[in-house]
């Protein structure tokens, strides 16, 4: 879609021009998760409003290992200075009992758009979020394939209405290879570039069933694993699964009922399809021990081989 507007360094400038004639005389907020949408939207957000832009880490709890400081640091390096909003007890509040995969996503949403972006909205005076939705995010909700959280308008939903504020989407146009090159252009590091996709529900996402703090600190710990093992891979993204049902097990000679782990590992250019990586056995046997000396409730590592579709990338 760059190709529209002929080069990402022609996007930038039309984006920044249309975000500054948006938001005017007024004040916008985002939220910065670390992903390379979020990121971009950012870099792009600053580049044309300056301090009329305040940028938010929402610390849901639902977030990799040491997620907020690392980025915070990254961008407080490049100049833009972020806030910590510490949401966890929200988060989990909003998703106790809930086990529908759908459901698990309003919530997220609910939570985020509602209560915390809507707290932070009234505290700051702001009347626009700035997001970095981008055009696969639509696609995936319009057609039915799972409701992204950060999809509005295209679903009939008017944020002002149901909100209190508007939402700018300047890299809608855009997939995820698109931002990428957006991302660099605005001078963000190959590591924020190049970053493999994180979902905006974070690891709630990556739990079959019900998200429990303890359950969130056995998915993140397998993530940090599977993230540092397949890095050298190259490939589009990769993750790890908690699944809900526990299988027999056995853990000193003697029969035990532990969790399971799913790895999935992917090929991709934009996320609308994607093939498995074909993991060496090695590479497996060894994330696999990995796994199961680093959480020693797990009893079974297993590599999703399905592409997409009909698999997704993440599990729900």
């Amino acid at each position: 879609m760059i190709g529209v507007l002929n080069t990402p360094g022609a996007f930038i400038r039309i984006k920044t021009r249309e975000i500054s004639e948006t938001v005017g005389d007024g004040l916008a907020i985002n939220a910065l998760s670390g992903g390379v949408d979020s990121s971009a939207v950012t870099m792009l957000g600053h580049r044309a409003l300056g301090n009329k832009l305040k940028t938010f880490f929402i610390e849901n709890g639902l977030m990799r290992q040491d997620e907020s400081q690392q980025v915070a640091s990254l961008f407080e390096g490049l100049g833009i200075p972020i806030e910590i909003v510490d949401a966890q007890e929200e988060f989990f509040n909003a998703l106790e009992g809930i086990i529908d995969p759908e459901e698990k996503r309003e919530a997220v949403t609910q939570t985020f758009y509602k209560k915390v972006f809507g707290n932070l909205v009234e505290e700051s005076g702001a009347k626009f979020l700035l997001q970095g939705t981008i055009l696969t995010d639509v696609d995936e909700t319009v057609a039915g394939i799972k409701r992204q959280h950060n999809v509005f308008e295209q679903l009939g939903i008017d944020p002002q209405k149901e909100f209190g504020y508007k939402i700018i989407e300047p890299l809608v146009q855009l997939r995820k290879d698109g931002v990428r090159k957006v991302a660099a252009a605005l001078g963000l590091p190959e590591s924020a570039y190049n970053r493999i996709p994180f979902p905006g529900p974070g690891l709630a996402t990556r739990i079959i069933g019900e998200v429990t703090f303890e359950k969130v600190e056995i998915v993140r710990k397998a993530t940090e694993i599977v993230e540092e093992a397949l890095e050298f891979t190259n490939a589009f993204q990769y993750l790890a699964i908690l699944h809900e049902d526990k299988v027999t097990g056995m853990k000193n000679n003697k029969r035990v009922f532990g969790q399971q782990i799913e790895v999935r590992c992917w090929e991709s250019v934009d996320a609308r399809t994607a093939q498995p990586t074909n993991l060496q056995q090695w590479v497996k046997q060894i994330l696999v021990k990995e796994v199961i000396d680093a959480i020693p409730s797990v009893v079974s590592v297993t590599f999703n081989e399905a592409p997409k579709p009909p698999s997704t990338i993440e599990a729900i």
